[in-house]
């Protein structure tokens, strides 16, 4: 009996049901306005979901830049989890081929041996009719079954072919199963294999190894035997599926386990190096008398007792340049001071003569001049060096008031417009027209400005100086600009220095004592604001002074750029 396919189900088509009746409409405005409520929650989820992933990503980023631990940890679990999935991988590759390999083998030679048992079973098929036929497919399927092999479970399909007609014997499921690359090579002739899927007795597929050879071929290719086998391979799978799942866990916990030993390992060399640190911090913060405890004698407690030298040592030498710090400020203060009463003295004798040089032979007069000039940048020296000491000892205070800063730049410029005349140095003032109003010490700021325009007329070379303020809600900026022979990267890092010249053989014209711009800076710093410099040579230099408006704000940003935004040449347009 030839084998023929099942049926197609035929469903008759039922009357169709009447329609049922539409729902009213509803209008279009109340649409709009659920489905625009229904897009701004959407946008707010979104916004939400963004903030949290955000702060997430700031939490990761966080603990791998802060924490070796995590980074130790992170980099232990990605190395060894690689290492395990690739093992994992080939190991579990080679155990399946295996198996399967077995399974394969025992398979093909069980359907060798069944191929020799129904080419006898079958002799003479052919002079029968297709009841006979069909019969003795039955008694060699049936007695192939009942020859077990070491391939395990296992069902038979014997396929009769002559001409149009075929008849097969066994059950219908692996019959209709059979693949048609399989059917195909083995109708081609010799014995072919293949993994496919089957149908249980229920009707589910499931995976096989699917072999076939021809039984009897008959050389005009008018009538053949076929035999196949079905070894399902649901044991190989549950063995498999037991030691993927096997490899897996024992692939997450040896990397656990390595990720852990690796924690640990790093722990035992952070800790110690976390107190160090913890210690040298304390040191920092002043407590000299901080040390690290020392345990054992191995590279870590190296470690702890050469930091307790270094300590000891920084100690000693800390110690003594304080002592020396404050011997040499007591000791300026006091020549300061005790100069203060000579230098009184001096000051009205040489006044007396500077008064009476008209009398004086030409030379004499001179001399007198001389005297009064010098003694004028003594005491301008004088107290320079009291305000530095001052400072150095941290006795300066400020006097806050609200202070029109407009106004003392104009102040500044009005004191210095003769002597800029005396250099050909034209003084040029920029400004808002409004009042400026900041919480200042109106003579420091003062004193910083009279600094910078003198330094920038005696430096100018005889060009324009630019005077620039500005201000927003949080700071007040006065930028002072020169045309002059300007600043190296160099000399910008020293220009502050105490006593510091860029050219120690230019002769001062300002009569300057050498310390005006280091109190400047501290003046700057004192109202907690910026004092800084941009210069290039050939090009100029430009002071900025930035201070907040309110006493004690702190300063992020400054309304004026430090650079200038164009820098002009010398001599270039104006």
């Amino acid at each position: 009996m030839t084998a023929r396919p099942l049926p197609a189900e035929v469903t008759t088509p039922a009357a169709p049901a009447p329609p049922p009746p539409s729902p009213p409409v509803p209008p279009a405005a109340p649409q709009r306005g659920r489905g625009a409520q229904l897009r701004r929650r959407l946008q707010v989820r979104a916004a939400r979901a963004r903030r949290v992933l955000r702060r997430l990503a700031a939490t990761v980023v966080h603990a791998w830049r802060s924490s070796l631990h995590v980074r130790i940890g992170a980099i232990t679990m990605a190395v060894a989890g690689t290492v395990v999935i690739i093992v994992s991988l080939v190991l579990f590759s080679q155990i399946r081929d295996q198996i399967l390999s077995v399974k394969r083998q025992a398979a093909i030679d069980q359907a060798q041996a069944g191929v020799t048992y129904a080419r006898d079973q079958v002799t003479g098929i052919a002079t029968g009719d297709a009841a006979s036929v069909r019969a003795t497919l039955d008694r060699t399927v049936q007695q192939l079954q009942t020859r077990a092999g070491s391939a395990g479970d296992f069902e038979v399909v014997v396929v009769y072919r002559a001409g149009d007609r075929e008849i097969s014997a066994g059950r219908l499921g692996v019959v209709l199963g059979l693949p048609v690359e399989l059917r195909a090579g083995v109708h081609s002739g010799g014995q072919f294999s293949q993994y496919g899927l089957v149908p249980d007795a229920d009707g589910d597929p499931r995976p096989a190894l699917l072999i076939g050879a021809p039984v009897t071929e008959d050389p005009t290719g008018t009538e053949r035997i076929e035999l196949y086998y079905a070894f399902p391979l649901d044991q190989e799978e549950e063995s498999l599926s037991l030691i993927r799942s096997t490899v897996v866990i024992s692939g997450v916990a040896l990397t656990l386990f390595v990720v852990g030993i690796g924690v640990l390992v790093t722990r035992l060399v952070v800790d110690p190096v976390r107190r160090a640190a913890g210690t040298a911090q304390r040191l920092a913060e002043g407590e000299l008398e901080e040390r690290m405890a020392v345990r054992g004698e191995d590279d870590l407690a190296r470690l702890a007792t050469s930091f307790n030298a270094m300590a000891d040592s920084l100690q000693r030498q800390i110690t003594q340049l304080e002592a020396l710090s404050q011997l040499q400020q007591r000791f300026t203060s006091d020549v300061s001071h005790e100069l203060r009463t000579p230098l009184t003295t001096v000051q009205m004798a040489a006044e007396v003569l500077h008064e009476s040089r008209e009398d004086f032979a030409p030379h004499v007069a001179r001399s007198a001049e001389l005297l009064h000039e010098e003694l004028d940048r003594f005491e301008s020296l004088l107290t320079d060096l009291l305000e530095i000491s001052r400072y150095d000892a941290g006795a300066a205070v400020l006097d806050w008031e609200p202070t029109d800063v407009g106004a003392l730049v104009h102040r500044v410029v009005g004191d210095f417009s003769a002597l800029a005349a005396r250099h050909d140095s034209e003084l040029r003032v920029t400004g808002p027209q409004q009042p400026v109003i900041a919480d200042v010490d109106p003579r420091r700021v003062q004193r910083i400005l009279r600094n910078l325009v003198g330094n920038a007329i005696e430096h100018g070379a005889g060009r324009p100086v630019e005077i620039t303020w500005a201000a927003n809600r949080a700071a007040v900026a006065v930028t002072v600009r020169d045309f002059g022979v300007g600043l190296s990267p160099a000399d910008a890092q020293h220009v502050f220095d105490r006593f510091w010249r860029a050219d120690p053989s230019r002769v001062r014209t300002v009569g300057g004592s050498g310390l005006g711009l280091s109190i400047s800076l501290e003046d700057a710093r004192l109202h907690g604001g910026w004092l800084q410099v941009w210069g290039a040579p050939g090009l100029g230099a430009q002071f900025r002074l930035t201070l907040p408006v309110t006493s004690g704000a702190e300063l992020t940003s400054s309304p004026l750029p430090l650079r200038p935004a164009i820098v002009r040449r010398p001599g270039g347009p104006s």
